[in-house]
């Protein structure tokens, strides 16, 4: 008989310091992406223990929620939009270029963890489609040159 082992002591902690909110799930989850990176697998079980949930219903949530990544995300995040008003302005071909020299699909992070890519649907800045965002900072009229060399430097 093969035992699992227990998750690191710092996911209990995070899990106990939310246990007092009203609905403590989206803050669990929060706190812990903001410890790791993401929302590890193995606080899967005491996350749905701690709130009397099913893990499929943490699934759910989590799958539900496009800011929880299942893994660590690149040193860069690059999120195009791809809300109808951008892509009658170039973000299908925005993000084909993007995508393309970087060698990924939508979610994928170069091998060498330096940059994801990530769909988003409206960041609001319609007006100035396509829109993208490189490290939380907003891009109007994106350009794939532009992005790339923001993640090169």
């Amino acid at each position: 008989m093969t035992t699992k082992a227990a998750p690191p002591p710092e996911i209990d902690t995070i899990i106990a310091a939310h246990l007092h909110l009203e609905g403590p799930l989206l803050p669990i989850l929060h706190a812990l992406q903001a410890a790791y990176g993401h929302v590890p697998a193995e606080a899967h079980a005491p996350i749905a223990a701690a709130l009397n949930i099913t893990r499929a219903e943490l699934h759910g949530v989590i799958s539900f929620y496009h800011d929880f990544r299942d893994k660590p995300a690149g040193v860069h995040v690059v999120k195009i939009c791809r809300a109808e008003a951008c892509q009658a302005v170039g973000a299908n071909a925005l993000s084909e270029a993007v995508l393309a020299k970087l060698g990924l699909d939508w979610h994928g992070t170069t091998p060498d963890g330096r940059v994801t890519v990530e769909p988003v649907y409206c960041l609001g800045l319609c007006a100035c489609g396509p829109a993208a965002m490189v490290d939380g900072a907003l891009k109007g009229r994106a350009k794939p040159e532009a992005l790339l060399a923001e993640v090169s430097a």
